[in-house]
């Protein structure tokens, strides 16, 4: 089984500009330990002191929030696309 993960422009910067990679995890929180094992610098962007993803980024598989997917349980599909979204903030009042 294998998965294709879309990283945004956001963390090329943490990737040598990587922005697709293949990945073997069945799940989210193994996706995540591959990304920080795969590009170190990324991982520290991506996981928090426990070693969770951090809760400003969003995770869509095949364009649907992991969310509504069962989050951390949900079984990664073969071909499967996940893309990783920080979120945004910011604006004028």
């Amino acid at each position: 089984m294998s998965i294709r993960v879309m990283l945004p422009a956001a963390f090329a910067r943490h990737t040598d500009g990587t922005k697709q990679v293949d990945s073997q995890a069945a799940t989210l929180p193994a996706l995540v330990e591959d990304l920080g094992t795969k590009f170190p610098q990324l991982g520290s962007h991506i996981k928090d002191e426990d070693g969770r993803l951090r809760k400003f980024i969003n995770v869509y598989v095949n364009d649907e929030d992991i969310r509504f997917l069962g989050g951390d349980t949900y079984q990664f599909q073969d071909r499967d696309e996940v893309m990783f979204i920080p979120s945004i903030a910011g604006g004028l009042r």
